[in-house]
C-alpha cells in the first residue's frame, strides 16, 4: 500500500510506468503496465524480478527472441465463442501470425531448456497445436485473403467470374472500337461506373449506341454507357460475385466452427504474448537505466550500494553527465535516517531514490543499484513530499502535513517505510520543531523504518541521542561552496545558510545583522558543524594519502622479498655451476700438464720443442682462466628493446621482445603472445637463436602482416563471441605494432557497442576510443588507438 494516492507520482513511479509503457509493442502489453503495483508477497516479487533479469540476459547476450506479431487474439477468441459468429479474413490472419509467434517463442526456449527457467514457466504445459495453423493456412493466403481453392464451389465460382469477365471485356472492346471508328466516342478509354464497364460517348451520340447510361461528366458533354449486348454478361458477373461472397461466408463460418473448441487455448496463447511483451518492456527499461536485480530478502530492511535515481540517470545521460551514487542502510539497528545539510545538496533526491527503488523492486522491476545490494519487503510506504494545500478541503500547507502525520502515527508499523521531506516546515520553527520531534518520537516507538530530511537542529540532536535513529548529512565542499551530493552516515550536516548567502552576494552588513539576530548557542552549533565538516574532509584526504603510501610500501616489500628469493635461488645455482666448471678446469689442466711432460720426455728435453710445448701450455691455461673469469662474472641487467631475442632462465624457450612495460616483458613465442617478469629472461645474440626459429618467426610475421586488416566486423555476433574475436584481433595488432584499429559493431540498441567499449576500457594497451565520423557510420563504428 502506498499512501497518499499521489505519493507514487511524487516519487516518480508513475513516470517510470509511462516510460516502460512506451517500450511495449502491443496494446495488451501497455494495459498490463498500467496494472503494475507494489506487491508484498515474496514469491511473486522474486518471480517477476527473475523474469525481467532473464529477459535482460536474452537482450544483452543471446539471439533475438522471435517476437514479430502481437495481436489481441483474446477479443477474437471471445468473438467466435458465440455460436454462429465467424472471423473475417483479416482477423484470421491476425490469429495465424500470433500463433506462429507463440510457437516460435516456445521453440526458442525449448532449444535453451533450463537456461531461462522463470520465463519457461510462462508456457509450461502449454501445448503447440499446429493443426490450428494448418487449418487456417488452407483457407487464408500470405496476404490475408481467402484462397481461390478454399473449396471446390469457390474455385468454380472464381473460374466462372473470370470467364464471364473475359467475354464481357471482349464484347465491349469490339463495340468500343466500332464506336471509335464511327466517331461516336469522347476522349478517354473504357471506364468503370457503378461497378460496370462503360464506353465514354459524346452526349450527342448517346442514342446511336444501344445501352444504359450510368453517368455523365461534370460538363455534360460526355456520357458513360454500358452497351446492351454486354449488360447480360455483366449481370452474370454480378450474380457470380454474390455467389462468391456467400461461399466465402460459408467457408469462414465452417473454419470458425472448427476453431471454436480451441478458444481456451487461444486465451492462454494471448496471455503468453501479453506477458512476453510486458517483460520485454521492463527488461529494455532496465538496460536503459543500467539496472540490476538486487538480493531480495524477506525482511523490512534494505542496503543500497551505489544506488542511483533511474529518472535522474536518463535525464543526465542526455546532458552527458553521471549520477553520484547513494549508499545507505536501513535495518533493525539503524531504522530511521535523519538527513540534514545544505539546500540543493541532494537531501530530497536521496530520500526519493530510496522510496522509488523500494517501490520498483516490490513491483517486480530491476533497479539501478550494485547487484550486491539487498532490498527487503515493506507492507506500506507512507510519503509526505511537497505542498499538498487544498482550497476545496480548506487545508493550508501545514494542515496538510499534520493530516498526513496523524495518519502515519495511527497506521504505521514495523513493516512501514516512511519518507518525509523537510520535516516540520510550514509553520513557526519555534513550534514546528518540537511538534516534528514529538511525531518522530511516536513513530520511533512503533519501530518504523524510513528517511527524514530536515534543517531543524532539535531533530538532529534527538536523532543523535535516540536509539534506532541515525544522523546523516549531504557532504558540502565549503572551500568551493559546492554540494558534493554524497550521503555521509553518522553525523548531522550544517545548512550552510550564511556561506551560501555570502556566495550569492548578499551584502555583508545584512549577513552580519542576521548573525547578530540568531542565538549564540545556535551559532555555536552551526559553526561547530561547519568546522567538523572541514576537519573530517581533511582527515579523509590524509587517510587516503596514507592508504596509498601503505599500499606502495607493501608492494615494495613484496618486490624486495621476491628479488631476495630470486637472488638466493640463483646464487646456489651459480655456485653449483662454478664448482662443476672448476672441477672440469682442474681435470683438463692436469691432463694437459701430464701430456706436456710426456712429450718433453719423448723429445729428450730438446730446447726448441720445450719452448713450444711451454707456450702451448700457457695459452691453454690462459683460455681456462678467461672462461673461469667469465663464468664467475655477475649477470649484468642488460637493457631490452623491441626486436631483441631472449631466453627464459628457467627453460630453453626462446622468444622475441614485442614491448617492455616496467618489470614485465611482452614476448612473441611462435604464434603465442606472453607476458613474463623481466628477471625471468636473459638477452641472447641473434646467432644463438636456431635458424629454424628465426626463419619460422620471420615467415609468420610476414604472413601476418600480409593478411592482417586493421578492420573487424562483429555485427550480428553474440556479445561473448564478439569480445573473443576482438581479443584475438588486438593480440595480433600488438604483436605487429599496429597503432589504430577499426571495429564495426552497428548501432541497434547500442548493447553490443556498450559491451565492446567496456571490454576495451579495461585493456591496458588501449590509449583512447572514439566514434567514427557521423557521415561514415557514427557510433556504429569504434576507432581504437593503441
Amino acid at each position: 500500500m502506498i499512501y497518499p494516492n499521489n505519493a507514487a507520482d511524487k516519487l516518480g513511479f508513475t513516470e517510470v510506468k509511462a516510460l516502460i509503457k512506451a517500450l511495449c509493442l502491443s496494446d495488451m502489453g501497455s494495459q498490463m503496465v498500467d496494472k503494475i503495483q507494489m506487491m508484498t508477497n515474496y514469491d511473486n516479487i522474486n518471480k517477476f524480478l527473475r523474469q525481467t533479469k532473464e529477459f535482460k540476459e536474452i537482450l544483452e547476450n543471446d539471439s533475438p527472441l522471435p517476437i514479430r506479431h502481437l495481436f489481441d487474439i483474446k477479443s477474437l477468441a471471445e468473438k467466435i465463442r458465440v455460436e454462429g459468429a465467424f472471423l473475417l479474413e483479416g482477423e484470421l490472419q491476425q490469429v495465424l501470425l500470433s500463433l506462429q509467434t507463440v510457437f516460435s517463442v516456445i521453440s526458442y526456449f525449448n532449444e535453451r531448456e533450463g537456461r531461462y527457467p522463470t520465463l519457461e514457466a510462462l508456457f509450461e504445459h502449454l501445448p503447440i497445436e499446429k493443426k490450428i495453423i494448418r487449418s487456417i493456412e488452407l483457407i487464408i493466403d500470405e496476404k490475408g485473403k481467402i484462397r481461390a481453392n478454399a473449396s471446390a464451389e469457390l474455385q468454380n465460382i472464381v473460374a466462372g467470374i473470370a470467364k464471364a469477365e473475359q467475354e464481357a471485356r471482349k464484347k465491349i472492346d469490339h463495340i468500343f472500337k466500332a464506336a471509335q471508328n464511327s466517331g461516336y466516342t469522347a476522349d478517354g478509354s473504357l471506364t468503370i461506373r457503378d461497378g460496370r464497364l462503360c464506353i465514354p460517348l459524346l452526349a450527342e451520340n448517346k442514342r446511336k449506341v444501344k445501352g444504359f447510361v450510368h453517368d455523365e461528366s461534370a460538363s455534360g458533354q460526355t456520357v458513360y454507357l454500358e452497351p446492351e449486348e454486354v449488360f447480360q454478361l455483366n449481370n452474370r458477373v454480378r450474380d457470380l460475385e454474390f455467389d462468391k461472397r456467400r461461399e466465402i461466408v460459408r467457408i469462414l463460418v465452417r473454419l470458425s466452427d472448427e476453431l471454436r473448441p480451441y478458444v481456451p487455448l487461444f486465451l492462454a496463447y494471448h496471455g503468453l504474448l501479453t506477458k512476453l511483451d510486458f517483460v520485454r518492456a521492463k527488461a529494455l527499461f532496465a538496460i536503459k537505466t543500467e539496472s540490476q536485480m538486487p538480493i531480495l530478502i524477506n525482511k523490512a530492511e534494505l542496503k543500497l550500494v551505489n544506488a542511483r535515481h533511474p529518472l535522474l540517470i536518463l535525464a543526465l545521460k542526455k546532458e552527458g553527465h553521471t549520477v553520484v551514487p547513494l549508499n545507505i542502510t536501513i535495518d533493525e539497528e539503524q531504522r530511521v535516517i535523519v538527513v540534514s545539510g545544505p539546500n540543493a545538496g541532494g537531501k530530497s533526491v536521496c530520500m526519493k531514490t530510496v522510496g522509488l527503488i523500494q517501490i520498483m523492486v516490490q513491483a517486480g522491476l530491476l533497479v539501478p543499484v550494485d547487484e550486491h545490494s539487498s532490498v527487503g519487503i515493506f507492507k506500506q510506504v507512507f510519503a509526505d513530499i511537497g505542498d499538498d494545500q487544498s482550497i476545496e478541503s480548506d487545508l493550508s500547507t501545514y494542515s496538510a502535513h499534520l493530516s498526513k502525520m496523524k495518519y502515519f502515527v495511527e497506521n504505521a508499523g514495523g513493516k512501514t517505510l516512511i519518507l518525509i521531506d523537510e520535516f516540520g516546515t510550514g509553520t513557526d520553527p519555534l513550534f514546528g520543531g518540537p511538534i516534528a520531534e514529538a511525531v518522530l518520537e511516536a513513530l520511533n516507538k512503533k519501530r518504523i523504518r524510513g528517511v527524514v530530511t530536515t534543517h531543524y537542529s532539535n531533530l538532529k540532536l534527538y536523532a543523535n541521542a535516540t536509539e534506532g535513529l541515525e544522523n546523516a548529512s549531504m557532504m558540502f565542499n565549503n572551500l568551493e561552496m559546492q554540494p558534493m551530493y554524497i550521503l555521509e552516515i553518522g553525523k548531522p550536516g550544517s545548512s550552510y545558510a550564511f556561506e551560501i548567502a555570502q556566495k550569492i552576494g548578499l551584502p555583508f552588513h545584512i549577513l552580519n545583522a542576521a548573525k547578530a539576530k540568531i542565538g549564540t548557542q545556535q551559532k555555536k552549533v552551526d559553526t561547530l558543524l561547519v568546522d567538523l565538516e572541514r576537519d573530517k574532509k581533511e582527515l579523509l584526504e590524509t587517510r587516503v594519502a596514507v592508504d596509498k603510501q601503505q599500499k606502495r610500501v607493501a608492494l615494495l616489500l613484496q618486490e624486495n622479498e621476491e628479488l631476495k628469493t630470486f637472488l638466493d635461488e640463483n646464487r646456489n645455482s651459480i655456485l653449483k655451476d662454478a664448482k662443476k666448471e672448476a672441477q672440469s678446469i682442474i681435470l683438463n689442466a692436469n691432463k694437459l700438464i701430464e701430456n706436456t711432460i710426456s712429450e718433453i720426455k719423448e723429445t729428450q728435453a730438446d730446447k726448441e720443442s720445450t719452448v713450444k710445448l711451454r707456450q702451448n701450455l700457457q695459452q691453454e691455461l690462459k683460455k681456462h682462466q678467461v672462461k673461469e673469469v667469465a663464468s664467475l662474472k655477475p649477470v649484468i641487467d642488460q637493457e631490452l628493446k623491441h626486436g631483441d631475442w631472449v631466453k627464459l632462465i628457467d627453460s630453453e624457450t626462446i622468444g622475441q621482445v614485442i614491448d617492455v612495460a616496467k618489470d614485465n616483458v611482452i614476448l612473441a613465442i611462435g604464434e603465442l603472445r606472453s607476458v613474463v617478469k623481466r628477471k625471468r629472461v636473459e638477452k641472447i645474440t641473434k646467432k644463438e637463436v636456431p635458424k629454424e626459429i628465426r626463419r619460422s618467426y620471420s615467415s609468420q610475421l610476414a604472413e601476418s602482416f600480409a593478411s592482417f586488416s586493421p578492420e573487424i566486423d562483429v555485427r550480428g555476433m553474440r556479445g561473448e563471441d564478439a569480445v573473443y574475436e576482438i581479443e584475438k584481433y588486438l593480440d595480433k595488432a600488438l604483436m605487429m605494432g599496429i597503432s589504430t584499429l577499426k571495429i564495426i559493431h552497428g548501432k541497434g540498441d547500442g548493447i553490443l557497442r556498450k559491451l565492446i567499449r567496456g571490454y576495451l576500457s579495461k585493456y591496458a594497451q588501449v590509449s583512447r576510443i572514439e566514434d567514427e565520423h557521423q557521415d561514415r557510420g557514427g557510433d556504429g563504428i569504434t576507432y581504437v588507438y593503441l
